[in-house]
């Protein structure tokens, strides 16, 4: 029954997939304006476009278009930047462990702050720590990470007079000292923005178990609070914190790539 449903659930994730691909292959075909002719410029002559039009196959039918992308995009090929003319698979990759090494660190940072708030507020619901904090997450989730950077860059780099470098990035292969320098101030930034959310989040699963009958029933039986606490609440409602926390990892590494430009990794 369980390879059943995991092969159910695989399907499913293929499916979306593909349908996801198949959309946004067909909006982009909407945009105005003829790729070829934006590569090249403004001052490139027809044939010098038509040219490339056919190199890039965009005078193929759509359906054989896509057909072609999606069979290269299964051995791993995602075509040539027209940029820099490098593989996208290769810039992927050598772009890909900073990124990772970021969203790690920074979802640390937001777990390591939102767990003991959240808790804490769904214990003590209606104080002014609970209400302060859903202010606070509430300012955190509007504040655009980009605009927090700078804040940042502005008072640790600029007014403490270099207390944490404004930018750049440092290997941990040539030391964790400066690895640390270079690290803390990006992924606190997207550690703070992420941890409002989390902050909600966990909040609301405790709330939603400490209600249930069963912890209504473990008090009545005379469990210790911190039993009831952490064998009966804690332990439900990490069920639906993790997979909170799982669905905002993607959007939690888009948010790295634009602190990655603010802080020049």
């Amino acid at each position: 029954m369980n390879v059943q449903y995991l092969m159910q659930r695989i399907f499913t994730a293929l499916l979306v997939i593909w349908g996801v691909s198949l959309l946004v292959f067909l909006i982009i075909q909407l945009v105005p304006g003829d790729p070829a002719r934006i590569v090249l410029g403004a001052y490139a002559s027809q044939e010098q476009v038509d040219g490339l039009r056919g190199r890039l196959g965009l005078n193929d039918p759509l359906i054989r278009q896509y057909t072609k992308w999606a069979a290269k995009a299964l051995r791993g090929d995602l075509g040539a930047s027209l940029l820099t003319a490098q593989p996208v698979a290769k810039s992927i990759w050598q772009k890909l462990p900073r990124t990772l090494e970021l969203g790690i660190a920074s979802l640390a940072v937001g777990m390591v702050i939102a767990f003991p708030i959240g808790i804490y507020t769904a214990l003590h619901p209606g104080r002014w720590l609970d209400v302060l904090g859903t202010i606070i997450s509430q300012i955190g989730v509007s504040i655009p990470s980009f605009w927090f950077g700078i804040l940042a860059i502005s008072f640790f780099s600029i007014t403490l007079k270099g207390f944490l470098p404004a930018g750049g990035y440092v290997p941990i292969s040539e030391g964790v000292g400066a690895w640390l320098k270079h690290l803390i101030m990006p992924a606190m930034v997207t550690g703070l923005v992420s941890a409002s959310s989390q902050t909600r989040f966990i909040r609301s699963a405790m709330l939603d178990v400490l209600n249930r009958p069963y912890i209504q029933t473990a008090r009545a039986k005379g469990l210790p609070e911190k039993t009831v606490l952490n064998r009966h609440a804690l332990r439900n409602a990490l069920i639906n914190i993790v997979t909170i926390i799982g669905l905002q990892v993607t959007a939690l590494l888009s948010g790295v790539v634009i602190v990655e430009v603010v802080f020049s990794w």
